[in-house]
């Protein structure tokens, strides 16, 4: 019999108590943004690490957690994360990060994504890959979240290495995290200059994707491109019509309209 895929509250305040207890102790993964952005981390944290046998790293994790200056649900995921990387990197705790990682719980496996090694950008695209097409929305979002800014260090490393997830990966997860890593101005980022100055630079991760049968990845090339037309508004306009003159099909209609928004108001 098929599971029916439960649906979240549509507000904190509507969240039933039992559901909310079960995913704080990580019984549950959550169903929606509303229910993530509810989560107690703090609490999460500590009843994992005690039934994990890792509560020695609890004084360490909260301290860190403390010194937030503006905490929120993804600052301190992304704390915790961190924290938990270098700890089992100084403990040589491997089996930790593996253990997250396939842990029922969503946002235990968004602070494996964080919990990547300081490696070099081929190590942390293998290391990111299974949380870029986890099941989960939210493990996806922190996923390329926690990619950002080595891709923005090594530009020029990410651009062909994500073009080839781009052209090839089955996964439509895989190809929407090639172009929603890589977007000029994102949401809740850091924006990326170069693409903002020299969005031509993306084309080998668009391209492919210009005509990709995903509406997931439709948004994303479609966002992508809409970011790029605050600072270059003639190139998303030429690349547009080309793509259209190229092969004028409803996915590369959608993906050209979604691209012209903020321009065709």
């Amino acid at each position: 019999m098929t599971q029916t895929k439960r649906v979240g509250a549509r507000s904190i305040s509507q969240i039933a108590p039992d559901i909310l207890q079960q995913i704080n102790r990580g019984e549950l993964a959550t169903a929606n943004l509303t229910e993530w952005l509810a989560v107690d981390q703090v609490a999460l944290l500590e009843h994992q690490l005690h039934l994990l046998g890792r509560s020695d790293y609890l004084p360490e994790l909260l301290a860190q957690i403390q010194e937030q200056k503006k905490p929120s649900t993804h600052s301190t995921c992304r704390v915790i994360g961190r924290t938990l990387g270098r700890l089992t990197l100084e403990h040589g705790d491997e089996a930790l990060l593996q253990q997250l990682a396939s842990h029922p719980s969503d946002m235990l496996r968004c602070w494996a994504a964080y919990a990547q090694p300081q490696t070099s950008l081929q190590e942390a695209l293998r290391y990111i890959y299974p949380f870029a097409r986890d099941e989960h929305f939210g493990v996806r979002e922190v996923a390329w979240f926690a990619l950002r800014q080595q891709i923005i260090d090594e530009l020029d490393e990410a651009i062909p290495a994500l073009a080839d997830w781009a052209r090839t990966d089955e996964s439509e997860y895989i190809r929407r995290f090639a172009s929603e890593a890589t977007r000029p101005c994102g949401v809740w980022c850091e924006h990326i200059t170069r693409l903002k100055e020299q969005p031509e630079l993306g084309l080998p991760i668009l391209t492919p994707l210009s005509r990709d049968s995903s509406r997931y990845v439709q948004n994303s090339v479609g966002n992508w491109l809409n970011d790029a037309s605050k600072t270059q508004p003639q190139f998303v306009e030429a690349l547009c019509q080309t793509w259209l003159q190229e092969h004028d099909c409803p996915e590369t209609r959608y993906i050209t309209k979604r691209a012209l928004r903020s321009l065709h108001k």
